[in-house]
């Protein structure tokens, strides 16, 4: 497959992580597709016991140990999709945390120990993610001591009260307000902004474009049932109502998932708005845009994260596109910047894995690596590596995302440590163009590649507006069924 079509592929499993956000158990896939099982541990036992440490290491001479860390590695668990619906998304992010992983390793590890990824293959079914969980959190030497990565909220939310049970920090690859909340996700580590604050920044970003064209506000929103979107459509309400914005229609949880848009694009057609916050995936985003925009409509777009994809920018819909959308995500997109944390991730992924194409989900693994290494450094400047230990590390460090994302800590309450910053990206179909990590390495104008079509917005790339910022979190903006 060319690295184009690769990225496209990509691109557009990413847009179907909306659906799975906040679906139903039928939405997840069921090939049968074979485990991709890649990590069984060498190691014979877990130690009960303190295990001696080399002085200079920057960790106490002994360290606190039960499951999942040995006298000479840490095993990390990873759940993520290799073989569903959403593999050809988490294929890579999950190739950039091993790559993270091998780096780590090769600048002596955490406390001298190897950092083992255990990675198993949910297909992105809610009982394979179940069952992997069981595995990987057992009490013997087969268990891991935290979770690096779990792809999607119906199967974070599986796990999420057996997580907290078992004292096994999970980083949930979903970005659903309910984990910042202790009595639900407790174990759960959310990194970046959610669903509702990212929209609330997003309508007012879209705000001050329709006010700059010299009009009144007037805001549809429109979002797929369930955890995703109706948290995402949650959060731009609440943003209308705290800046004075006339809601002219109510989509939240009407745009069905994969099915015909016709009565969605009617009332959105008929309802007078110059903006619209959509909470779908791609498919059904490009639907309804393209619906709407043929019969005259005109207004300015955006949505959560997983709406878009660069998919939407070939073929007729480009040119609209370019004009009216623009992309909010939680973190910087590839090579955006000339943070750190960029130039390390950019050296280290083209190094790595140099026939790759370049892909903005690069980012995402790493952070997640980044988290994980703060957490174990932390733990074992503690002395205390149990899972245990890892929950009381992780409740304590501030993670330095190098420019990345912004630096997160998870002390106080949620109010205090969530995230209210997201970023904001225009978009341009013609400057769309994905290369490999080795050809990209070579060009000397960087900006002729691009994964996404996506340009940082002065002033927006990252932004907090007033109605984030001054929000009183004091519960999840959508509560789940499984809460």
């Amino acid at each position: 497959m060319s690295i184009w079509k690769r990225l496209l592929a990509l691109l557009f499993a990413f847009s179907l992580v909306a659906a799975a956000c906040g679906g139903s158990d039928d939405e997840a896939s069921d090939d049968g597709a074979t485990s991709d099982d890649s990590a069984s541990s060498d190691d014979s036992s877990s130690s009960d016991d303190d295990d001696s440490m080399e002085e200079d290491d920057g960790a106490p001479a002994e360290i606190l140990t039960d499951y999942g860390v040995t006298e000479d590695t840490i095993r990390v668990g990873l759940i993520p999709d290799l073989s569903g619906r959403f593999a050809v998304l988490t294929t890579p992010l999950t190739e950039a945390q091993k790559v993270y992983f091998e780096k780590l390793n090769e600048r002596g590890g955490i406390a001298g120990r190897m950092v083992e990824p255990v990675i198993l293959d949910s297909g992105y079914e809610v009982p394979r993610t179940i069952e992997h969980y069981e595995a990987l959190s057992q009490t013997n030497e087969e268990g891991v001591v935290m979770l690096g990565s779990v792809t999607g909220s119906p199967n974070n939310s599986a796990i999420a009260r057996q997580a907290q049970d078992d004292d096994l920090v999970t980083v949930p690859l979903s970005w659903y307000s309910g984990w910042a909340d202790p009595d639900f996700g407790g174990a759960h580590y959310e990194i970046g902004a959610n669903y509702c604050i990212e929209a609330m920044n997003g309508v007012e970003f879209l705000k001050s474009k329709v006010e700059a064209n010299g009009e009144e506000p007037k805001l549809a929103v429109l979002s797929y049932p369930g955890e995703y979107g109706q948290d995402g459509a949650a959060g731009a309400k609440l943003a209308a109502d705290a800046l004075g914005i006339e809601l002219v229609f109510d989509g939240e949880g009407q745009v069905p998932p994969g099915q015909d848009q016709t009565g969605v694009i009617s009332q959105l057609v008929g309802s007078g708005a110059n903006m619209v916050w959509i909470t779908s995936g791609a498919a059904d985003l490009g639907a309804i845009f393209g619906g709407a925009v043929s019969q005259g409509f005109d207004a300015f777009w955006s949505g959560n994260s997983p709406s878009y994809s660069a998919q939407l920018l070939g073929g007729d819909l480009g040119p609209a596109m370019s004009e009216y959308y623009f992309h909010s995500t939680y973190n910087t997109l590839w090579d955006s910047d000339d943070t750190p944390g960029m130039t390390e991730m950019v050296e280290a992924m083209t190094e790595a894995r140099p026939g790759d194409p370049i892909q903005d989900v690069f980012v995402v693994g790493w952070i997640q690596g980044m988290f994980v290494e703060a957490v174990l450094t932390q733990a074992a400047e503690n002395g205390d590596m149990t899972r245990a230990g890892i929950i009381a590390a992780a409740n304590e460090v501030e993670v330095d995302f190098k420019g990345l994302s912004p630096n997160q800590d998870w002390v106080g309450t949620p109010n205090e440590f969530i995230i209210r910053e997201t970023y904001i990206y225009d978009i341009d179909a013609s400057v769309l163009n994905p290369v490999s990590l080795s050809d990209y390495a070579a060009l000397d104008d960087k900006t002729a590649a691009s994964a996404s079509g996506a340009i940082p917005i002065d002033g927006f790339a990252p932004f907090v507006g007033t109605a984030a910022e001054a929000f009183e979190f004091t519960e999840p903006c959508f509560v789940s069924a499984e809460s």
